[in-house]
């Protein structure tokens, strides 16, 4: 299919897609969050070992989502764009990369006068009201109804505006994959964003993340969040444990319970690309500014996304019959 063909078939698509209705805007999806029950999952660090037993079985459950990027990479416009590439290093287990989505976080602190070693399995938090999904311009991140937050590969453009405004910073880009290579491949985008989707078909088929089940110490539960909520508070309590996750970034489906302070131990961090603090997190979505762009570009978002769709599905028809010519 040549180029013009290409746009003459986008456009005939994108004149039958509606526009979204208000129903698809910030505050619709605000209320629905408040009014169901999401799953969130409650981690005890005084059980993990770090014997990254979690990680290794995360890798192995998604090497079909991995990125497989086409080379020699476009060259980007303006050129302090640079390109992201992993797929030479895919080996790397100590930090969020788009070929692992989970990695162990250690940390040696002092607590009453002796030595205490955390480990900490990383991965995306999935906020309750996650600035990702509310603030992607092409509604590329979504958010599910059971509470975790993933990224569509297919129509993700990889401009990195979802890691952003995540206070952590866990999506990751791999460049030289995904539509922009279709589009404008030397200006929109980059490549692919990746991360945790908290094993979405896993866990929509009534099974558990990966990471859950393999861990030899019962490290992980999962819940409803109400539920995960009382029973990091009753174990803080009969621990004399902290909590982090309940009102981080106005509140995740990730929560932590620590035998010692979380800002003992994000102060011992390593952090940097890939590897999350352990800061305040401010709720991002509660700042004025944010929330008022992320109810006007809700609209626009949901149609990017229709249109992104259909391109990609144009790209996929004209991949196929390339393949049987």
């Amino acid at each position: 299919m040549n180029r013009r063909a290409f746009l003459k078939t986008l456009g005939t698509g994108a004149g039958v897609l509606a526009a979204p209705t208000a129903a698809t805007t910030l505050l619709a999806r605000d209320a629905a969050a408040a009014s169901g029950e999401q799953l969130a999952t409650l981690y005890d660090l005084s059980k993990c070992i770090g014997c990254g037993a979690c990680v290794e079985a995360c890798r192995e459950a998604h090497a079909s989502d991995y990125p497989q990027p086409k080379k020699p990479f476009p060259k980007m416009y303006p050129a302090r764009v640079k390109a992201e590439d992993f797929s030479d290093k895919r080996d790397i287990d100590d930090r969020l990369t788009p070929y692992n989505w989970l990695f162990i976080q250690s940390a040696t602190v002092t607590r009453d006068g002796a030595p205490v070693t955390v480990n900490m399995p990383r991965r995306c938090m999935h906020c309750v009201h996650p600035p990702c999904v509310e603030l992607c311009p092409w509604g590329s991140a979504v958010r599910y109804d059971n509470g975790a937050v993933g990224i569509d590969p297919t129509i993700c453009l990889g401009g990195a505006k979802c890691r952003t405004v995540c206070p952590w910073g866990v999506p990751q880009r791999q460049t030289g994959v995904g539509l922009y290579l279709d589009l404008l491949p030397a200006f929109a985008g980059n490549g692919v964003m990746y991360k945790c989707d908290r094993c979405q078909t896993r866990v929509a088929g009534g099974g558990k993340p990966v990471c859950l089940e393999v861990c030899p110490e019962g490290v992980q539960t999962i819940g409803p969040r109400s539920e995960i909520i009382a029973a990091a508070h009753a174990l803080a309590k009969a621990t004399g444990g902290f909590i982090y996750g309940e009102t981080e970034n106005g509140g995740t489906n990730t929560l932590y319970v620590s035998p010692v302070p979380f800002a003992d131990l994000g102060a011992a961090l390593q952090t940097g690309p890939g590897r999350p603090g352990l800061h305040a997190a401010a709720d991002v979505m509660g700042k004025e500014q944010n929330l008022a762009t992320a109810v006007l570009l809700a609209p626009l978002a949901g149609l990017a996304a229709g249109l992104l769709r259909l391109t990609s599905r144009v790209k996929t028809a004209a991949r196929k019959e390339d393949d049987h010519a």
